[in-house]
């Protein structure tokens, strides 16, 4: 679900987290959400679909089960190898590439792309700009999509995030109220059965998480080549077409590639 390989911080979290990401609590709507998408940006029978940093292919497999033509793409060998295997049982096809959706080169067009649960979106390495680098993956996407066809995007909603950190926490270090990005090392997302072989050098690096406002996200679709439809309330298990709340975890835009 990561993107971005200045360093491997995210990738490394990733290929570890990949067998356990199934039991969190968010994964547990995935039917649900793919109704929902099916809906909101009125897929046709069959049509292509681009899942960026499809994780271990929860949403990509549902919609293949469906009978969409799906390609889903992750930094993250351990999650590309989970999906497969997740596919297998399922019985279904997705083409699966490992790439950096910061430098997506595909040699296909689709009909829809979604790019949800922070899955390669604001999820920084050391070194990465915060300014440019998911506008990267917005026009790497743009190029790919087909012009007048949707895309669907959730990210941290920044209001929340905001309200969560104090000028102690940026004087620390732990939080950059310029970039709106967490800072943790990569450790702390980990529990001791997870994470207990790790060696300290991988524990210790330190990645970001990148929250937005809906008018940073807008102008910045609006620079990779989208317009967008509207913005909603997109936290995991919880999406619908309803007002942004300001404690909500995710934000969740429909876009569409311009003519």
């Amino acid at each position: 679900m990561a993107g971005g390989d200045s360093n491997h911080g995210w990738k490394d979290f990733f290929d570890i987290y990949a067998p356990h990401y199934v039991s969190e609590s968010f994964t547990r709507n995935t039917f649900a959400e793919v109704d929902f998408l099916i809906d909101a940006m009125s897929l046709e029978p069959g049509a292509s679909v681009l899942d960026v940093g499809c994780g271990t292919g929860r949403h990509s497999i549902e919609l293949a089960r469906r009978g969409y033509k799906v390609t889903g793409v992750d930094i993250s060998p351990g999650m590309l190898k989970e999906a497969a295997r997740r596919a297998e049982q399922t019985g279904v096809h997705v083409e699966w590439i490992q790439q950096d959706a910061t430098k997506l080169k595909l040699d296909s067009c689709y009909d829809a792309c979604i790019c949800l649960c922070e899955g390669a979106f604001g999820l920084l390495n050391a070194g990465e700009d915060a300014a440019t680098r998911d506008i990267s993956i917005l026009r790497g996407i743009a190029s790919v999509l087909i012009p007048g066809r949707p895309f669907l995007l959730t990210a941290l909603n920044a209001l929340r995030t905001i309200r969560l950190y104090s000028d102690d926490d940026v004087a620390s270090g732990r939080f950059d109220n310029i970039a709106l990005c967490q800072v943790h090392p990569i450790g702390s997302f980990m529990s001791d059965d997870i994470g207990g072989e790790l060696p300290d050098s991988v524990l210790s690096t330190v990645v970001r998480e990148k929250a937005f406002t809906a008018t940073e996200l807008t102008l910045m679709l609006r620079i990779a080549g989208f317009g967008v439809e509207h913005i909603w309330g997109g936290t995991a298990g919880n999406w619908g077409r309803r007002p942004l709340l300001m404690d909500e975890m995710e934000l969740m835009v429909l876009a569409r590639r311009d003519r």
